[in-house]
């Protein structure tokens, strides 16, 4: 693996590219490097497996695949690589990504894929940079102070809502 952590984001479909977003601005946050991909699982198995099969020589610690419908990429992807599939149902016309989540994370024995909510791209992004924090220091730190970001978040709100609740009364 290079010596910056990088991360592939690999979608069915260039209309996922609108929800995938969310996971890219998590990886800048990050500091997580990132190439995405449109490939079919479908209509292009073979560069997908090509894909795949290169991945970790080509730098990449981890994988993120999206699609939806059938939503068969993440597991073809997971199938020809050892590093971590993260799979991220897109939600679609049919079942509103009801279809697409279970595609992804009825996966067999020996292949798996873990997977994030419907639409979940922040998650996936995540995901994948807690996967990468540990052989990477700096993103481990920056993972922590976006933890207790959070939490410093909630807190205020907490406190927002006390002082607006006293006040009414």
């Amino acid at each position: 693996m290079d010596k910056q952590p990088k991360a592939a984001i690999v979608i069915g479909s260039d209309s996922d590219y609108g929800v995938v977003k969310g996971a890219l601005e998590k990886l800048e946050q990050f500091g997580i490097a990132y190439e995405i991909h449109v490939m079919s699982a479908h209509r292009t198995p073979e560069e997908a497996a090509a894909f795949a099969k290169t991945a970790e020589e080509n730098g990449f610690g981890v994988i993120i695949g999206a699609a939806g419908k059938a939503a068969h990429l993440p597991g073809v992807l997971a199938a020809y690589t050892t590093l971590p599939v993260i799979g991220l149902p897109i939600k679609s016309s049919t079942m509103d990504g009801l279809d697409s989540l279970l595609s992804i994370v009825q996966m067999p024995s020996g292949i798996p894929v873990a997977t994030v909510a419907i639409d979940g791209a922040a998650n996936a992004g995540i995901l994948a940079a807690q996967i990468l924090a540990g052989a990477f220091p700096q993103v481990k730190e920056k993972l922590k102070q976006f933890k207790i970001d959070m939490a410093e978040e909630v807190r205020r709100k907490d406190k927002a809502l006390s002082e607006k609740i006293a006040s009414e009364k």
